[in-house]
Protein backbone atom coordinates (compact mmCIF):
# COMPACT_ATOMS: atom_id res chain seq x y z
CA UNK A 1 0.00 0.00 0.00
CA UNK A 2 2.80 2.42 0.94
CA UNK A 3 4.77 1.52 -2.17
CA UNK A 4 1.68 2.10 -4.33
CA UNK A 5 1.08 5.46 -2.63
CA UNK A 6 4.68 6.48 -3.25
CA UNK A 7 4.48 5.53 -6.93
CA UNK A 8 1.15 7.33 -7.26
CA UNK A 9 2.62 10.45 -5.65
CA UNK A 10 5.63 10.34 -7.99
CA UNK A 11 3.31 10.05 -10.98
CA UNK A 12 1.29 13.04 -9.76
CA UNK A 13 4.50 15.02 -9.27
CA UNK A 14 5.68 14.22 -12.80
CA UNK A 15 2.30 15.18 -14.25
CA UNK A 16 2.31 18.42 -12.29
CA UNK A 17 5.82 19.38 -13.39
CA UNK A 18 4.74 19.05 -17.01
CA UNK A 19 2.07 21.71 -16.55
CA UNK A 20 2.65 25.44 -17.12
CA UNK A 21 3.55 27.32 -13.95
CA UNK A 22 1.37 30.01 -12.33
CA UNK A 23 2.84 32.04 -9.47
CA UNK A 24 0.35 33.77 -7.18
CA UNK A 25 1.46 36.67 -5.00
CA UNK A 26 -0.53 36.58 -1.75
CA UNK A 27 -2.69 34.00 0.00
CA UNK A 28 -5.87 35.86 0.81
CA UNK A 29 -9.26 34.53 -0.25
CA UNK A 30 -8.71 35.87 -3.77
CA UNK A 31 -5.27 34.29 -4.15
CA UNK A 32 -6.26 30.92 -2.74
CA UNK A 33 -9.50 30.90 -4.74
CA UNK A 34 -7.48 31.58 -7.89
CA UNK A 35 -5.00 28.87 -6.92
CA UNK A 36 -7.73 26.23 -6.66
CA UNK A 37 -9.35 27.31 -9.93
CA UNK A 38 -6.06 27.33 -11.85
CA UNK A 39 -5.08 23.95 -10.39
CA UNK A 40 -8.36 22.54 -11.69
CA UNK A 41 -7.65 24.04 -15.12
CA UNK A 42 -4.30 22.44 -15.83
CA UNK A 43 -1.83 24.76 -14.11
CA UNK A 44 0.96 24.03 -11.64
CA UNK A 45 0.49 26.61 -8.92
CA UNK A 46 2.84 28.19 -6.38
CA UNK A 47 1.41 30.66 -3.85
CA UNK A 48 3.86 33.06 -2.22
CA UNK A 49 2.89 34.71 1.08
CA UNK A 50 4.81 37.49 2.83
CA UNK A 51 3.50 36.63 6.30
CA UNK A 52 4.31 33.57 8.40
CA UNK A 53 0.88 32.02 7.77
CA UNK A 54 -1.73 32.21 5.00
CA UNK A 55 -4.73 34.51 4.87
CA UNK A 56 -3.49 38.02 4.15
CA UNK A 57 -6.21 40.26 5.59
CA UNK A 58 -7.82 37.02 6.82
CA UNK A 59 -4.76 36.19 8.95
CA UNK A 60 -5.41 34.56 12.32
CA UNK A 61 -3.82 35.65 15.60
CA UNK A 62 -3.70 33.23 18.54
CA UNK A 63 -2.93 34.76 21.89
CA UNK A 64 -3.46 33.62 25.48
CA UNK A 65 -5.98 30.99 24.41
CA UNK A 66 -7.98 33.43 22.27
CA UNK A 67 -8.39 33.11 18.50
CA UNK A 68 -8.63 36.44 16.69
CA UNK A 69 -9.66 36.58 13.04
CA UNK A 70 -7.78 39.61 11.77
CA UNK A 71 -10.19 40.78 9.11
CA UNK A 72 -13.28 39.44 7.32
CA UNK A 73 -15.88 37.97 9.64
CA UNK A 74 -19.14 38.17 7.65
CA UNK A 75 -19.46 35.10 5.42
CA UNK A 76 -22.18 34.99 2.78
CA UNK A 77 -22.80 33.30 -0.61
CA UNK A 78 -21.49 29.92 0.61
CA UNK A 79 -22.06 28.52 -2.90
CA UNK A 80 -18.83 30.23 -3.95
CA UNK A 81 -16.92 28.09 -1.43
CA UNK A 82 -18.89 24.99 -2.36
CA UNK A 83 -17.84 25.51 -5.98
CA UNK A 84 -14.16 25.61 -5.05
CA UNK A 85 -14.45 22.45 -2.98
CA UNK A 86 -16.23 20.72 -5.90
CA UNK A 87 -13.42 21.70 -8.28
CA UNK A 88 -11.05 19.83 -5.95
CA UNK A 89 -13.34 16.80 -5.85
CA UNK A 90 -14.41 17.37 -2.27
CA UNK A 91 -17.52 18.42 -0.38
CA UNK A 92 -17.46 21.72 1.46
CA UNK A 93 -19.76 20.44 4.22
CA UNK A 94 -17.32 17.63 5.01
CA UNK A 95 -14.65 20.15 6.00
CA UNK A 96 -16.46 23.31 7.13
CA UNK A 97 -19.43 23.82 9.45
CA UNK A 98 -21.33 27.03 8.72
CA UNK A 99 -23.85 28.43 11.16
CA UNK A 100 -26.35 31.00 9.95
CA UNK A 101 -26.76 33.99 12.25
CA UNK A 102 -30.05 35.48 13.40
CA UNK A 103 -29.99 38.42 13.47
CA UNK A 104 -27.24 39.03 10.98
CA UNK A 105 -26.13 42.02 13.03
CA UNK A 106 -27.49 44.56 15.50
CA UNK A 107 -27.29 48.25 14.64
CA UNK A 108 -27.20 50.39 17.78
CA UNK A 109 -27.97 54.07 17.33
CA UNK A 110 -26.50 56.92 19.37
CA UNK A 111 -29.70 57.26 21.43
CA UNK A 112 -29.48 53.63 22.59
CA UNK A 113 -32.22 52.32 20.30
CA UNK A 114 -31.26 49.43 18.06
CA UNK A 115 -32.31 47.70 14.84
CA UNK A 116 -31.86 43.94 14.48
CA UNK A 117 -30.99 43.34 10.82
CA UNK A 118 -31.88 39.79 9.76
CA UNK A 119 -32.76 37.64 6.78
CA UNK A 120 -36.28 36.96 8.01
CA UNK A 121 -38.64 39.13 5.90
CA UNK A 122 -41.33 39.24 8.58
CA UNK A 123 -38.87 40.21 11.32
CA UNK A 124 -37.40 42.92 9.09
CA UNK A 125 -40.84 44.33 8.32
CA UNK A 126 -41.62 44.37 12.02
CA UNK A 127 -38.39 46.22 12.80
CA UNK A 128 -39.12 48.79 10.09
CA UNK A 129 -42.67 49.31 11.41
CA UNK A 130 -41.35 49.70 14.96
CA UNK A 131 -38.95 52.44 13.90
CA UNK A 132 -41.18 54.17 11.32
CA UNK A 133 -44.60 52.73 10.36
CA UNK A 134 -44.92 55.17 7.49
CA UNK A 135 -41.79 53.68 5.84
CA UNK A 136 -43.19 50.15 5.47
CA UNK A 137 -44.13 50.54 1.81
CA UNK A 138 -40.87 52.33 1.04
CA UNK A 139 -38.91 49.45 2.56
CA UNK A 140 -40.61 47.01 0.18
CA UNK A 141 -39.76 49.25 -2.77
CA UNK A 142 -36.14 49.56 -1.63
CA UNK A 143 -35.68 45.80 -1.32
CA UNK A 144 -37.27 45.26 -4.74
CA UNK A 145 -34.78 47.70 -6.26
CA UNK A 146 -31.89 46.09 -4.34
CA UNK A 147 -32.97 42.70 -5.74
CA UNK A 148 -32.91 44.24 -9.22
CA UNK A 149 -29.34 45.46 -8.64
CA UNK A 150 -28.34 42.03 -7.33
CA UNK A 151 -29.57 40.31 -10.49
CA UNK A 152 -27.93 42.79 -12.85
CA UNK A 153 -24.83 43.70 -10.84
CA UNK A 154 -23.84 40.48 -9.08
CA UNK A 155 -25.31 37.57 -11.00
CA UNK A 156 -24.82 39.00 -14.50
CA UNK A 157 -21.61 41.04 -14.14
CA UNK A 158 -19.78 39.97 -10.96
CA UNK A 159 -17.80 37.00 -12.29
CA UNK A 160 -16.98 38.42 -15.73
CA UNK A 161 -13.70 40.22 -16.26
CA UNK A 162 -14.06 43.71 -17.73
CA UNK A 163 -11.25 43.38 -20.22
CA UNK A 164 -12.15 45.68 -23.10
CA UNK A 165 -14.24 48.74 -23.90
CA UNK A 166 -16.61 46.27 -25.55
CA UNK A 167 -17.18 44.61 -22.18
CA UNK A 168 -18.07 48.01 -20.75
CA UNK A 169 -20.44 48.79 -23.61
CA UNK A 170 -22.18 45.44 -23.21
CA UNK A 171 -22.61 46.12 -19.50
CA UNK A 172 -23.78 49.70 -19.95
CA UNK A 173 -27.49 48.89 -20.46
CA UNK A 174 -27.54 47.07 -17.11
CA UNK A 175 -25.78 49.98 -15.39
CA UNK A 176 -28.32 52.37 -16.93
CA UNK A 177 -31.24 50.19 -15.83
CA UNK A 178 -29.86 50.30 -12.28
CA UNK A 179 -29.38 54.09 -12.61
CA UNK A 180 -25.91 53.47 -11.31
CA UNK A 181 -24.95 57.15 -11.35
CA UNK A 182 -26.91 57.64 -8.09
CA UNK A 183 -25.18 57.16 -4.76
CA UNK A 184 -26.32 54.34 -2.51
CA UNK A 185 -27.65 56.78 0.09
CA UNK A 186 -29.56 58.72 -2.58
CA UNK A 187 -31.28 55.51 -3.64
CA UNK A 188 -32.10 54.54 -0.04
CA UNK A 189 -33.39 58.03 0.76
CA UNK A 190 -35.73 57.90 -2.26
CA UNK A 191 -37.60 55.06 -0.53
CA UNK A 192 -37.10 55.61 3.20
CA UNK A 193 -37.62 58.83 5.16
CA UNK A 194 -36.60 57.99 8.72
CA UNK A 195 -32.90 58.77 9.33
CA UNK A 196 -32.37 55.58 11.33
CA UNK A 197 -33.67 53.44 8.48
CA UNK A 198 -31.58 55.37 5.99
CA UNK A 199 -28.50 54.56 8.05
CA UNK A 200 -29.49 50.91 8.59
CA UNK A 201 -29.99 50.29 4.88
CA UNK A 202 -26.96 52.20 3.57
CA UNK A 203 -24.10 51.38 5.95
CA UNK A 204 -23.49 48.03 4.20
CA UNK A 205 -21.21 49.69 1.65
CA UNK A 206 -18.78 50.37 4.50
CA UNK A 207 -18.23 46.60 4.61
CA UNK A 208 -16.47 46.93 1.24
CA UNK A 209 -14.72 50.22 1.96
CA UNK A 210 -17.22 52.60 0.39
CA UNK A 211 -18.86 55.80 1.61
CA UNK A 212 -22.64 55.30 1.11
CA UNK A 213 -22.91 58.97 0.12
CA UNK A 214 -20.45 58.43 -2.75
CA UNK A 215 -20.50 54.80 -3.93
CA UNK A 216 -22.77 53.75 -6.75
CA UNK A 217 -26.23 52.49 -5.79
CA UNK A 218 -25.33 49.22 -7.54
CA UNK A 219 -23.93 48.19 -4.15
CA UNK A 220 -27.45 47.97 -2.76
CA UNK A 221 -27.00 44.45 -4.08
CA UNK A 222 -25.30 43.71 -0.72
CA UNK A 223 -28.65 44.07 1.05
CA UNK A 224 -30.25 41.62 -1.39
CA UNK A 225 -27.27 39.27 -1.32
CA UNK A 226 -27.36 38.98 2.47
CA UNK A 227 -31.09 38.36 2.49
CA UNK A 228 -30.82 35.74 -0.26
CA UNK A 229 -27.80 33.82 1.01
CA UNK A 230 -27.76 34.64 4.71
CA UNK A 231 -24.89 35.75 6.94
CA UNK A 232 -22.91 32.84 8.33
CA UNK A 233 -20.13 32.04 10.74
CA UNK A 234 -17.54 29.38 9.92
CA UNK A 235 -17.07 27.35 13.09
CA UNK A 236 -13.47 27.65 14.20
CA UNK A 237 -13.28 31.12 12.67
CA UNK A 238 -12.56 32.56 9.26
CA UNK A 239 -9.18 30.88 9.49
CA UNK A 240 -10.89 27.50 9.08
CA UNK A 241 -11.91 28.60 5.57
CA UNK A 242 -8.36 29.70 4.76
CA UNK A 243 -6.93 26.42 6.04
CA UNK A 244 -9.54 24.54 4.04
CA UNK A 245 -8.54 26.32 0.84
CA UNK A 246 -4.86 25.58 1.54
CA UNK A 247 -5.77 21.91 1.96
CA UNK A 248 -7.55 21.94 -1.41
CA UNK A 249 -4.55 23.55 -3.10
CA UNK A 250 -2.07 21.09 -1.64
CA UNK A 251 -4.32 18.13 -2.45
CA UNK A 252 -4.32 19.26 -6.09
CA UNK A 253 -0.52 19.36 -6.18
CA UNK A 254 -0.08 23.08 -5.53
CA UNK A 255 2.45 24.70 -3.22
CA UNK A 256 2.14 27.39 -0.55
CA UNK A 257 5.28 29.14 0.67
CA UNK A 258 5.05 31.50 3.65
CA UNK A 259 7.71 34.04 4.69
CA UNK A 260 8.21 34.56 0.95
CA UNK A 261 7.78 38.26 0.22
CA UNK A 262 7.77 39.22 -3.46
CA UNK A 263 9.85 42.34 -4.13
CA UNK A 264 9.57 42.49 -7.91
CA UNK A 265 7.50 41.02 -10.71
CA UNK A 266 9.90 40.30 -13.56
CA UNK A 267 8.92 41.52 -17.02
CA UNK A 268 10.66 40.58 -20.26
CA UNK A 269 9.47 41.68 -23.67
CA UNK A 270 6.26 43.07 -22.20
CA UNK A 271 5.38 39.79 -20.50
CA UNK A 272 5.49 38.68 -16.84
CA UNK A 273 8.13 35.96 -16.55
CA UNK A 274 8.36 35.38 -12.80
CA UNK A 275 9.13 37.07 -9.50
CA UNK A 276 12.07 37.98 -7.31
CA UNK A 277 11.74 37.51 -3.56
CA UNK A 278 13.04 39.79 -0.83
CA UNK A 279 15.92 37.34 -0.24
CA UNK A 280 16.97 37.58 -3.89
CA UNK A 281 15.54 34.22 -4.98
CA UNK A 282 14.08 34.22 -8.48
CA UNK A 283 11.10 32.05 -9.41
CA UNK A 284 10.20 31.63 -13.07
CA UNK A 285 6.56 31.56 -14.11
CA UNK A 286 4.46 31.34 -17.25
CA UNK A 287 1.88 33.69 -15.68
CA UNK A 288 1.79 35.77 -12.50
CA UNK A 289 -1.36 36.53 -10.52
CA UNK A 290 -1.21 39.27 -7.91
CA UNK A 291 -3.49 39.00 -4.89
CA UNK A 292 -1.58 41.91 -3.41
CA UNK A 293 -3.11 45.38 -3.37
CA UNK A 294 -3.24 46.45 -7.02
CA UNK A 295 -1.91 49.96 -6.38
CA UNK A 296 0.99 48.49 -4.40
CA UNK A 297 1.57 45.91 -7.13
CA UNK A 298 1.88 48.48 -9.90
CA UNK A 299 3.61 51.18 -7.85
CA UNK A 300 6.15 49.00 -6.04
CA UNK A 301 6.50 45.57 -7.68
CA UNK A 302 6.72 46.55 -11.36
CA UNK A 303 9.36 48.88 -12.74
CA UNK A 304 7.98 52.12 -14.25
CA UNK A 305 9.13 51.46 -17.82
CA UNK A 306 6.70 48.54 -18.02
CA UNK A 307 3.65 50.59 -16.98
CA UNK A 308 2.13 52.83 -19.68
CA UNK A 309 -1.39 52.68 -18.17
CA UNK A 310 -0.80 52.32 -14.42
CA UNK A 311 1.84 54.99 -14.15
CA UNK A 312 2.87 56.34 -10.75
CA UNK A 313 0.76 59.43 -11.47
CA UNK A 314 -2.38 57.42 -12.24
CA UNK A 315 -1.93 55.24 -9.17
CA UNK A 316 -1.44 58.24 -6.91
CA UNK A 317 -4.40 60.26 -8.18
CA UNK A 318 -6.96 57.51 -7.47
CA UNK A 319 -9.51 57.98 -4.68
CA UNK A 320 -8.76 55.34 -2.09
CA UNK A 321 -10.98 53.67 0.46
CA UNK A 322 -10.93 54.25 4.16
CA UNK A 323 -8.56 52.43 6.45
CA UNK A 324 -9.31 50.69 9.73
CA UNK A 325 -8.29 50.89 13.36
CA UNK A 326 -8.85 47.51 15.02
CA UNK A 327 -8.51 46.70 18.71
CA UNK A 328 -8.40 42.99 19.51
CA UNK A 329 -9.02 42.01 23.12
CA UNK A 330 -10.03 39.06 25.25
CA UNK A 331 -11.87 39.07 28.57
CA UNK A 332 -12.12 36.61 31.44
CA UNK A 333 -15.84 37.37 31.62
CA UNK A 334 -18.62 36.69 29.11
CA UNK A 335 -20.92 39.44 27.83
CA UNK A 336 -24.01 37.53 26.80
CA UNK A 337 -25.98 40.68 25.94
CA UNK A 338 -23.56 41.47 23.11
CA UNK A 339 -24.50 39.69 19.85
CA UNK A 340 -22.05 38.20 17.38
CA UNK A 341 -22.01 41.31 15.14
CA UNK A 342 -22.91 44.80 16.36
CA UNK A 343 -22.58 48.23 14.77
CA UNK A 344 -22.48 51.11 17.26
CA UNK A 345 -23.26 54.30 15.38
CA UNK A 346 -22.15 57.67 16.69
CA UNK A 347 -24.18 60.86 16.67
CA UNK A 348 -22.76 61.94 13.29
CA UNK A 349 -23.23 59.88 10.14
CA UNK A 350 -22.75 61.91 6.96
CA UNK A 351 -20.30 64.40 8.49
CA UNK A 352 -18.18 61.65 10.08
CA UNK A 353 -17.98 59.87 6.73
CA UNK A 354 -16.98 63.14 5.11
CA UNK A 355 -14.16 63.48 7.66
CA UNK A 356 -12.97 59.95 6.86
CA UNK A 357 -13.30 59.85 3.07
CA UNK A 358 -13.00 63.45 1.88
CA UNK A 359 -11.29 65.55 4.53
CA UNK A 360 -8.97 62.68 5.55
CA UNK A 361 -9.27 63.89 9.11
CA UNK A 362 -9.08 61.68 12.19
CA UNK A 363 -12.13 62.86 14.11
CA UNK A 364 -12.54 62.68 17.88
CA UNK A 365 -15.80 60.73 17.47
CA UNK A 366 -16.39 57.47 15.63
CA UNK A 367 -18.76 54.67 14.73
CA UNK A 368 -17.76 51.13 15.62
CA UNK A 369 -18.19 47.53 14.56
CA UNK A 370 -17.97 45.17 17.55
CA UNK A 371 -17.29 41.51 16.81
CA UNK A 372 -17.91 38.87 19.47
CA UNK A 373 -17.41 35.46 17.80
CA UNK A 374 -17.79 33.63 21.10
CA UNK A 375 -21.50 34.49 20.94
CA UNK A 376 -21.68 31.68 18.37
CA UNK A 377 -18.44 29.73 18.73
CA UNK A 378 -17.02 29.02 22.22
CA UNK A 379 -13.86 27.55 20.65
CA UNK A 380 -12.63 31.09 19.96
CA UNK A 381 -11.77 31.71 23.65
CA UNK A 382 -10.86 29.83 26.82
CA UNK A 383 -13.79 28.47 28.83
CA UNK A 384 -15.78 31.23 30.51
CA UNK A 385 -14.07 33.93 28.44
CA UNK A 386 -14.92 36.10 25.45
CA UNK A 387 -12.98 37.12 22.34
CA UNK A 388 -13.62 40.51 20.72
CA UNK A 389 -12.44 42.91 18.16
CA UNK A 390 -13.74 46.42 17.76
CA UNK A 391 -13.16 48.24 14.50
CA UNK A 392 -13.38 51.93 13.67
CA UNK A 393 -13.34 53.21 10.07
CA UNK A 394 -10.63 55.86 9.88
CA UNK A 395 -8.97 57.84 7.07
CA UNK A 396 -6.05 56.32 5.21
CA UNK A 397 -2.54 57.65 5.67
CA UNK A 398 -3.17 60.89 3.81
CA UNK A 399 -4.55 62.07 7.15
CA UNK A 400 -0.96 62.49 8.32
CA UNK A 401 -1.82 60.78 11.62
CA UNK A 402 1.17 59.54 13.59
CA UNK A 403 -0.34 56.23 14.65
CA UNK A 404 2.62 55.33 16.84
CA UNK A 405 1.58 58.26 19.02
CA UNK A 406 -2.18 58.28 18.48
CA UNK A 407 -3.06 54.56 18.66
CA UNK A 408 -3.24 54.23 22.44
CA UNK A 409 -5.29 57.43 23.07
CA UNK A 410 -7.64 56.35 20.28
CA UNK A 411 -8.00 52.90 21.82
CA UNK A 412 -8.76 54.48 25.19
CA UNK A 413 -11.47 56.64 23.62
CA UNK A 414 -13.06 53.54 22.07
CA UNK A 415 -12.87 51.69 25.38
CA UNK A 416 -14.64 54.59 27.09
CA UNK A 417 -17.51 54.43 24.59
CA UNK A 418 -17.88 50.66 25.02
CA UNK A 419 -17.83 51.10 28.79
CA UNK A 420 -20.55 53.76 28.63
CA UNK A 421 -22.80 51.81 26.26
CA UNK A 422 -22.80 48.02 25.91
CA UNK A 423 -19.99 46.72 28.16
CA UNK A 424 -19.90 48.66 31.45
CA UNK A 425 -16.81 47.95 33.53
CA UNK A 426 -15.31 45.60 30.97
CA UNK A 427 -11.75 46.93 31.07
CA UNK A 428 -11.05 45.36 34.44
CA UNK A 429 -11.71 41.98 32.78
CA UNK A 430 -9.42 42.45 29.75
CA UNK A 431 -6.67 39.81 29.81
CA UNK A 432 -5.08 40.25 26.39
CA UNK A 433 -5.00 43.17 23.99
CA UNK A 434 -3.33 44.42 20.80
CA UNK A 435 -4.10 46.79 17.91
CA UNK A 436 -3.84 47.22 14.14
CA UNK A 437 -3.65 50.70 12.59
CA UNK A 438 -3.53 52.13 9.04
CA UNK A 439 0.24 52.11 9.35
CA UNK A 440 0.10 48.33 9.79
CA UNK A 441 -2.03 48.03 6.66
CA UNK A 442 0.75 49.86 4.83
CA UNK A 443 3.79 48.21 6.43
CA UNK A 444 2.56 44.68 7.11
CA UNK A 445 -0.13 44.13 4.47
CA UNK A 446 1.48 46.36 1.83
CA UNK A 447 -1.64 48.40 1.12
CA UNK A 448 -1.09 51.66 -0.75
CA UNK A 449 -1.71 54.61 1.62
CA UNK A 450 -2.80 52.05 4.22
CA UNK A 451 -6.21 51.90 2.51
CA UNK A 452 -7.95 48.72 3.63
CA UNK A 453 -9.96 48.07 0.43
CA UNK A 454 -7.98 49.55 -2.46
CA UNK A 455 -9.69 52.16 -4.62
CA UNK A 456 -13.01 53.35 -3.24
CA UNK A 457 -15.85 51.65 -5.18
CA UNK A 458 -17.14 54.77 -6.91
CA UNK A 459 -18.93 54.37 -10.25
CA UNK A 460 -15.85 55.53 -12.17
CA UNK A 461 -13.61 53.24 -10.11
CA UNK A 462 -15.76 50.12 -10.59
CA UNK A 463 -16.08 47.44 -13.28
CA UNK A 464 -14.05 48.47 -16.38
CA UNK A 465 -12.76 51.56 -14.54
CA UNK A 466 -11.27 49.44 -11.74
CA UNK A 467 -7.85 47.79 -12.22
CA UNK A 468 -8.56 44.95 -14.63
CA UNK A 469 -8.31 41.27 -13.78
CA UNK A 470 -6.02 40.99 -16.80
CA UNK A 471 -3.33 43.66 -16.59
CA UNK A 472 -3.72 46.58 -18.97
CA UNK A 473 0.08 46.90 -19.13
CA UNK A 474 1.72 43.47 -19.06
CA UNK A 475 0.88 40.21 -20.80
CA UNK A 476 0.66 37.22 -18.50
CA UNK A 477 -0.09 39.33 -15.42
CA UNK A 478 -3.47 39.09 -13.67
CA UNK A 479 -5.12 40.60 -10.60
CA UNK A 480 -7.43 39.14 -7.96
CA UNK A 481 -8.64 40.42 -4.60
CA UNK A 482 -10.40 43.41 -3.11
CA UNK A 483 -8.72 46.07 -5.24
CA UNK A 484 -9.63 44.66 -8.66
CA UNK A 485 -13.00 43.79 -10.24
CA UNK A 486 -15.58 43.22 -8.80
CA UNK A 487 -14.32 44.56 -5.46
CA UNK A 488 -14.02 43.93 -1.73
CA UNK A 489 -15.89 41.59 0.58
CA UNK A 490 -15.47 37.82 0.67
CA UNK A 491 -17.95 37.21 -2.19
CA UNK A 492 -16.27 39.92 -4.26
CA UNK A 493 -12.75 38.55 -3.93
CA UNK A 494 -13.90 35.00 -4.64
CA UNK A 495 -15.70 36.33 -7.73
CA UNK A 496 -12.47 38.03 -8.82
CA UNK A 497 -10.83 34.60 -8.82
CA UNK A 498 -13.74 33.21 -10.82
CA UNK A 499 -13.38 36.07 -13.32
CA UNK A 500 -9.93 34.70 -14.24
CA UNK A 501 -11.69 31.78 -15.95
CA UNK A 502 -12.71 34.23 -18.70
CA UNK A 503 -9.22 35.63 -19.34
CA UNK A 504 -6.68 32.92 -18.37
CA UNK A 505 -6.53 29.98 -20.81
CA UNK A 506 -6.66 26.38 -19.66
CA UNK A 507 -3.17 25.06 -18.99
CA UNK A 508 -3.32 22.65 -21.93
CA UNK A 509 -4.43 25.43 -24.28
CA UNK A 510 -1.58 27.61 -23.03
CA UNK A 511 0.98 24.87 -23.74
CA UNK A 512 -0.50 24.23 -27.17
CA UNK A 513 -0.36 27.94 -28.03
CA UNK A 514 3.30 28.08 -26.99
CA UNK A 515 4.32 24.98 -28.94
CA UNK A 516 6.12 25.53 -32.26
Amino acid sequence: MNAFSTLEQRQLTLENEAKPHAVIVGSGFGGLGAAVRLSARGWRVTVLEKLDAPGGRAYVYRKDGHVFDAGPTIITVPSLFEELWALAGRRFSDDIALKQLDPFYRIRFADGDHFDYSGDPDKMRAEVRRVSPSDSAGYERFMAEADHCYRLGFEALGAKAFDTVGDLLRASPAILRMRGWRSLHTMVAAHLKHPKLRMAMSLQSLLIGGNPFSVTCVYSLINALERMWGVHWAMGGTGSLINGLVSLLQGMGGTLRCNAEVRRIEVNGGRATGVTLANGEQIAADIVISNADTAWTYRNLIEPQHRRHWTDKRVEKGRYSMSLFVWYFGTNKQYTDVPHHMMLLGSRYKELLKDIFKRHKLASDFSLYLHRPTATDPSMAPAGSDTFYVLAPVPHLDSGTDWQTEAEPYRQAIAKVLDQTVMPGFEQHVTTSFMTTPQDFHDRLLSFKGAAFGLEPLLLQSAWFRPHNRSEDIDGLYMVGASTHPGAGVPGVLMSAKALDSVVPHGEAFVAACSP
